[in-house]
């Protein structure tokens, strides 16, 4: 389980892993996403052109920060390369992927904080949060989003 970064926004030293995909360094961070101006269609991550109506009058958004757990499933073995994060075969830890659905945006694919089959439920709601991803040579902080159970954020 992705340990508790309910205020990163004060890590020095630290860098998104993209700084297209969320706002950071931010006190409450927000994933980026595009709206088109021609059809209002959504899409995270941010995009060139639409990909509903293939316009290329797009906007910069900031998308909901809590959505609801529409799906997911656990991963239970080290993701292959080109992933890279801190974890190494003998510290990797089971951890649960889902899909969130995001009110009036859209549904982003995601890691979940939690872990555990019994404390996941299709509806519940989730909270985007930012975790330390990895370290970097330089002692750099990669910052990666995710989701956690909005009863655990309160």
């Amino acid at each position: 389980m992705i340990d508790d970064m309910s205020d990163t926004s004060g890590i020095a030293g630290s860098r998104a892993i993209d700084r297209d995909l969320f706002t950071w360094p931010a006190q409450r961070p927000a994933l980026l996403g595009s709206r088109c101006l021609g059809c209002d269609g959504v899409a995270f991550p941010v995009s060139g052109s639409c990909v509903r109506c293939g316009g290329l009058d797009l906007k910069v958004i900031e998308l909901p920060r809590r959505g609801r757990l529409w799906a997911w499933t656990i991963q239970r073995f080290m993701p292959k390369s080109p992933y890279r994060s801190s974890e190494t075969e003998s510290t990797f830890t089971p951890y649960g992927i889902g899909y969130v659905e995001l009110p009036g945006a859209l549904r982003v694919e995601a890691r979940l904080t939690e872990g555990d089959p019994a404390r996941l439920r299709i509806g519940a709601e989730m909270e985007l949060v930012v975790y330390v991803h990895r370290i970097d040579d330089d002692g750099t902080a990669v910052m990666n989003y995710a989701f956690k159970p909005a009863d655990a954020c309160e």
